[in-house]
């Protein structure tokens, strides 16, 4: 099969993809994997090679990805139970002051939800903003949206999130993850300042049952706070996620460098994300014996381990897709009308992105899945080369033009629009005023800094 049948038939099945997974409820594992096999067989790929395609893609992401993604959700998952999340979120209030309580709970979700899922972020800082919010009785409904924004923004775009990690390392940037994690602090900016002030001019047309009634008689921030009893130091709390940062730094410089010998080596070993997110696992469970919780360590790697499962699977059915749709010939025929495509560039990933976010909810089901369509910047076959986007500061921009299609849009199928309209206390209608629109905002001023940058870095 070749031209505008190929089209077509990708068109098709991400369709039929799309419509098992948000319709019919098919768990997005097989619903990819299905849709992948079936592709296979219409393209006409050789019966033959189809099991090596299958198993050439599946494992390639559990290679380069999968055990970067497992420690990355047990950080998290050691800073929410040790009270370090909460932590941050104090310092950060602290920082900011309570003067400026929606961007002080926008800045707290960002921070928190660099490790931790935004779902779960949302749900350990609520009572923060609902304590702040009692205290300076500003609008209910724009802490809850810069809460939200702020924890969506670092969800989407900066790791050790899962699903910019398993992105970075399906495009084959796995390695320079350090640039990742600073394009997603850079991208976040534009993101954060929209969702700001829309944060605030929404607060003033919507009102939650918290805005309408007077609330009286529950606790200040300050006996909040107390009540999850003694929270570790800042910089415990800051370590896990600091040190592989710094780890990774040192690895970079050592290679710009050219450091030689002993140094080097070393320099060059914990600068790997393995070995970095390895060092930030160790500091974490300092934070664990300083909490006295060593003993619930077992646990939570088998609770990391269930949330991550389905995440790292999802990827490799992803990873799959993805090479069926390279083995197929489409990616040909599109670098044969690579001048048309030129034009599309980046917001190639950021439309799909968006389209899978939209139909079927998962953020991360949508990074991961337009990751494996888009392949490695280094893969002959790949759309990451039919773009022409081949360097891996163009592999990195992709990430995070993945990102903020991901983002686009949250509403009803999609579980965190649920937690932040219930924890919120807005109606259904009211959270597409709040939660879907700031993100719709969000993930449009995010891919119009990404395109800007793009024309300066690419």
């Amino acid at each position: 099969m070749s031209g505008i049948g190929l089209i077509i038939t990708f068109v098709i099945a991400i369709a039929v993809m799309i419509i098992a997974i948000s319709r019919f409820k098919v768990h997005p594992f097989l619903a990819i994997m299905g849709v992948s096999l079936i592709l296979a067989i219409i393209v006409g790929i050789p019966l033959k090679d189809i099991p090596g395609t299958i198993g050439s893609g599946f494992s390639g992401t559990f290679t380069s990805i999968g055990i970067v993604i497992i420690l990355g959700a047990l950080i998290g998952t050691i800073l929410e139970k040790t009270g370090a999340a909460l932590k941050l979120a104090e310092m950060v209030v602290r920082l900011v002051g309570a003067k400026h309580p929606e961007l002080a709970v926008e800045i707290m979700g960002w921070v928190v939800s660099i490790p931790v899922f935004c779902d779960s972020g949302f749900v350990i800082l609520d009572p923060i903003r609902k304590a702040l919010q009692q205290k300076t009785r500003y609008s209910s409904v724009a802490m809850t949206v810069a809460l939200s924004a702020g924890l969506y923004t670092s969800h989407v775009f900066i790791p050790p999130t899962p699903g910019p990690i398993a992105a970075a390392g399906t495009l084959g940037v796995g390695d320079n993850l350090l640039m990742v994690i600073g394009m997603g602090a850079l991208v976040s900016i534009p993101c954060l300042i929209v969702a700001y002030f829309y944060a605030n001019y929404i607060g003033k047309k919507v009102k939650s049952s918290e805005d309408l009634t007077e609330m009286s008689g529950g606790p200040s921030y300050d006996e909040l706070l107390k009540s999850f009893g003694t929270l570790p130091n800042g910089f415990l709390s800051l370590s896990p996620i600091i040190m592989p940062i710094i780890a990774m730094a040192l690895g970079s410089i050592s290679s710009v460098l050219k450091w030689q010998g002993a140094l080097g080596s070393f320099m060059s070993f914990i600068g790997t994300p393995i070995i970095a997110l390895t060092i930030g696992v160790l500091f974490g469970l300092v934070l664990l014996a300083k909490a006295g919780k060593m003993k619930d360590f077992n646990a939570m790697t088998n609770e990391t381990l269930k949330i991550v499962g389905p995440i790292l699977f999802v990827t490799a059915a992803g990873g799959v897709l993805g090479k069926v749709i390279a083995n197929a010939g489409f990616v040909g025929y599109m670098q044969e009308h690579a001048a048309a495509l030129s034009s599309v560039g980046i917001f190639f990933p950021f439309l799909i992105a968006a389209i899978l976010k939209s139909a079927q909810g998962s953020s991360t089901v949508a990074i991961t899945t337009t990751a494996g369509i888009m392949g490695g910047i280094a893969e002959s076959g790949s759309m990451m080369t039919a773009l022409g986007l081949t360097s891996p500061l163009a592999g990195v921009l992709t990430v995070m033009a993945i990102g903020a299609g991901a983002m686009t849009v949250s509403h009803a199928n999609d579980s965190y629009f649920w937690v932040v309209t219930n924890f919120g206390n807005l109606k259904a209608e009211d959270g597409y005023k709040t939660q879907t629109m700031v993100t719709l905002i969000m993930g449009l001023a995010g891919i119009v800094f990404i395109w800007l940058l793009s024309l300066f870095m690419l």
